[in-house]
């Protein structure tokens, strides 16, 4: 598949969560997603300037900067944001694995958070400095070292995913799509 014949694939399968994606498909749009960010942010700057923020805290002078995405660079990925989902879930099809396991990363982060915020707020509900304090807090702190070490590997998992081959003749999801070319 090529770069526009993916990038059309993609488009025409916005809200297409069923079938299968070549690795070509997939990684043609997420190429053409990466460069149409890059336009879309030399676009916001020429046409509304740089949109940064900075921050300067402490006695210190330490500071810290974050950019903005201008218009342009919003509307672009929310434009693509549907069909980026959608590809890939179909590419997860295509390696044999649910499409739920590309929303991995997200739902091992809000379980993470979940456990800082209730393990932490569990801890202070006891008095500050008691033995139940500190079994609280030590245990939040047990479950976010694992957690942690997760949330690193998840991501780079769902990457290996994405790159292995199509699974070989028809599964579950439906037809290999070379096969279905050809």
């Amino acid at each position: 598949m090529s770069f526009t014949e993916a990038i059309k694939t993609c488009f025409s399968k916005y809200f297409t969560f069923s079938g299968r994606a070549s690795r070509s498909e997939y990684w043609w749009f997420f190429l053409f997603i990466l460069l149409g960010n890059i336009v879309a942010g030399i676009l916001d700057s020429v046409l509304f300037g740089a949109v940064t923020g900075s921050i300067e805290t402490g006695p210190d002078g330490f500071s810290a900067s974050a950019e903005n995405n201008g218009p342009v660079a919003a509307i672009f990925s929310l434009a693509v944001l549907i069909p980026q989902l959608a590809a890939g879930w179909r590419r997860m099809h295509d390696t044999g694995r649910s499409g739920f396991y590309l929303l991995l990363p997200l739902l091992l982060s809000i379980g993470a958070a979940l456990i800082l915020v209730f393990g932490i707020g569990a801890a202070s509900m006891f008095q500050h400095g008691g033995s139940f304090d500190r079994l609280f807090t030590g245990a939040t702190l047990l479950l976010m070292v694992p957690t942690v070490l997760v949330l690193v590997i998840s991501p780079l998992l769902v990457l290996w995913w994405l790159t292995r081959p199509s699974e070989p003749g028809a599964n579950r999801y439906g037809p290999n799509p070379h096969e279905a070319r050809a």
